[in-house]
């Protein structure tokens, strides 16, 4: 596959989680930058105002959710589909409505209350768990909250490009494995290859993420 790659990070996570990535893959890559207000929809149309013409999606977290939003707003540009520990919601679902019950529930309720940022203890506890110290503290440290819409928002009909796959990071604590094969499913692949990494892959072991996308690339 020699179409540029472009990239869809986790929520609040910066640019550069994924250079060693970008790196190690011989095609043309890009990050894609969010808004950070706005609908699902404002996220999707700026990331589609900046990509290439055509391109391979490889959606981190709820990047899975703003990926399957350009699947449905511009289907013809989209020429693969990659999830990295992602969100992938069906046609009519938001990423807390992909969440189990009651986690959908308590998860809206602290958004609610408490906003998109979470404490620099859950952060290192959670998304940081298998990171070294200096890693874990340039996580925090560069967080950036975004729109509650992101989280709430539905995704539109789609259908997934013929080329897609998953990489299943199995020592996850924000999206566990049992969780992230119902969103393999949801985006209908067999192709999947599992990291026994946190929800970070792409710092806590960026050689293993990288030969597992050229393999289902």
């Amino acid at each position: 596959m020699n179409s540029p790659l472009l990239f869809l990070s986790g929520a609040g996570l910066p640019a550069w989680i994924w250079d060693d990535i970008r790196a190690a893959l011989p095609v043309e890559t890009s990050v894609a930058a969010y808004p950070r207000a706005g609908s699902l929809r404002d996220y999707a149309t700026k990331v589609l105002a900046e990509a290439p013409e055509r391109f391979v999606v490889v959606a981190h977290s709820i990047g899975g959710v703003i990926g399957t939003q350009l699947v449905a707003q511009a289907p013809s540009r989209v020429l693969g589909f990659v999830g990295v520990a992602a969100s992938i919601p069906q046609p009519g679902q938001s990423f807390l409505g992909a969440l189990p019950f009651p986690n959908r529930l308590l998860v809206g309720a602290v958004m609610r209350l408490a906003g998109t940022r979470p404490p620099a203890k859950v952060i290192r506890s959670g998304l940081a768990t298998d990171l070294d110290d200096e890693q874990a503290a340039r996580i925090v440290k560069e967080f950036s909250p975004e729109s509650q819409r992101l989280y709430r928002d539905a995704v539109g009909d789609h259908r997934f490009p013929e080329l897609r796959g998953y990489v299943q990071t199995t020592a996850d604590k924000e999206l566990p494995a049992a969780l992230q094969t119902g969103y393999a499913a949801n985006l209908g692949t067999t192709s999947v290859r599992s990291l026994p990494t946190g929800h970070l892959p792409m710092l806590a072991d960026p050689n293993a993420l990288a030969a597992a996308l050229q393999e289902l690339l």
